[in-house]
């Protein structure tokens, strides 16, 4: 695929802030916007959007710059038939993992993909055309349907995190995503996309999962996805294996089981690839 290059804003976190809480933002000490420029590695970032990547050339230089390995399993089972296909994958780095499907899924279709993604992501220019923005809250939630229908009628194949937050350390000790929403099934059945299930192996450090641990018990804001970026960041070096499986054809999702409970068969399906 050719290189496409534009200018590409960077990451200004206090200008993120100053959109997102608009008059309450004078109100937040600077020193705590310079502790969280450091902890996103704001600098780090802005290297490399410098370079000027889109789409997914993005994904792909995005991998290279953080210097991690990616080994692909099941290649063959992406199919090219010419139809549209809703990829739906365990959600276990928050962030590699995103930008490695986009990789991967966007070189097979020649960039005919689009992510279901938190619209916070649309401030990563190189990565917005890839995107539609979700936000189920404030005044932008009116519009989630809309826009989740505009993704699944349109003709690029989907990429979705059924889980919408990254992978947990659960009771029993292992890294697992939440119970995945339905969307994907219910959008797959109305449109007639096969799924194909996607398991990601990778896991953060202890730091991440205890944080998130913190949050849930005692009802506290998903701090933990503030420190996705640092994650990213030590990506350097690590090996991740992805394993597509083989598609599962739309017409399986039939009466016997609601929606779902198909999602939640779906999810224990990709934990077996």
């Amino acid at each position: 695929m050719t290189t496409q290059k534009h200018t590409i804003k960077e990451i200004d976190l206090d200008e993120v802030i100053r959109k997102k809480a608009g008059d309450k933002s004078r109100y937040i000490p600077q020193f705590i916007v310079n502790l969280l420029k450091r902890i996103i590695h704001q600098e780090f970032i802005n290297v490399y959007l410098r370079q000027g990547y889109v789409g997914v050339d993005f994904c792909k230089h995005c991998i290279e710059y953080l210097g991690a390995t990616i080994n692909v399993e099941g290649r063959k089972n992406m199919p090219n038939d010419g139809r549209y296909y809703t990829f739906v994958s365990n959600h276990p780095l928050g962030a590699v993992d995103g930008v490695t499907l986009g990789w991967v899924i966007g070189e097979q279709y020649d960039g005919k993909i689009k992510y279901l993604v938190n619209d916070v992501l649309m401030n990563l220019e190189g990565l917005a055309p890839l995107c539609v923005p979700i936000n189920k809250l404030g005044k932008n939630g009116r519009d989630f349907p809309a826009m989740v229908e505009s993704a699944f009628s349109g003709e690029n194949h989907v990429i979705m995190f059924p889980a919408g937050l990254c992978s947990r350390k659960m009771d029993d000790g292992k890294i697992k995503d939440v119970a995945w929403s339905k969307s994907f099934i219910t959008k797959s059945v109305q449109h007639h996309r096969d799924v194909v299930p996607i398991h990601f192996e990778g896991q953060l450090t202890p730091r991440f999962y205890r944080v998130a641990r913190f949050c849930k018990r005692f009802h506290l804001p998903n701090f933990a996805q503030i420190l996705l970026p640092d994650e990213m960041y030590k990506s350097n070096g690590k090996v991740y294996t992805v394993k597509i499986g083989k598609p599962i054809a739309w017409q399986t999702f039939d009466k016997s089981r609601t929606p779902l409970q198909w999602a939640q068969w779906v999810q224990s399906k990709v934990y077996e690839i």
